[in-house]
């Protein structure tokens, strides 16, 4: 059976009642939510308070409560759980911001590391292309929070290969666009 036949089998056995079901799709699916983790955390700047296991964790945590959601396949259940990974991380993100603010603002200096990502400004940036974008912004969380190929994305959201590239590119430019003119 392939990957995503059994995922998505599995994830109708784990809606009409098994338990055990959940176990198994993430045991399926664990590596590369585990890789999309490490990757969200690479750009965090203080991704030393939260590890990547422990973002998958929590993430299956909350995807253990939504049993009544009528799972389509393997690429719509990484987006749900990247789409809680995202929350997850602007929850985190928030705290740590609430935290400096309590301390007074002093913070140990980070150790050298890839480019930056400020969670809570790309999480804005989203929301406000949902309200005019929404396909273009469920392009963004498949493709950078749900590490899905461009494929993957076009079967998931039912569209064509060409729209799923459009819609990228729009985003890509909508987002630093914003991002740009809120530093």
């Amino acid at each position: 059976m392939e990957l995503e036949e059994s995922v998505t089998e599995w994830l109708r056995l784990w809606q009409a009642g098994d338990d055990q079901a959940l176990e198994r799709v993430t045991e399926l699916v664990y590596r590369d939510l585990r890789r999309l983790a490490a990757y969200y955390l690479s750009g965090e700047s203080n991704a030393d308070t939260l590890q990547p296991t422990a973002l998958v964790h929590e993430a299956y945590l909350r995807v253990a409560a939504v049993r009544d959601f009528d799972w389509k396949g393997r690429g719509q259940f990484i987006a749900v759980v990247a789409q809680m990974m995202r929350r997850i991380l602007v929850d985190h993100a928030r705290a740590r911001r609430a935290a400096k603010r309590d301390s007074g603002g002093i913070e140990p200096p980070a150790p050298p590391n890839p480019p930056v990502i400020d969670i809570l400004a790309v999480d804005q940036a989203l929301d406000r292309m949902s309200a005019r974008y929404p396909r273009n912004a469920q392009v963004v969380v498949l493709r950078f929070f749900g590490g899905l190929e461009f494929p993957e994305i076009a079967k998931a959201m039912e569209l064509s290969l060409a729209t799923v590239e459009r819609d990228w590119r729009f985003a890509r430019a909508y987002l630093q666009d914003k991002l740009q003119t809120a530093i």
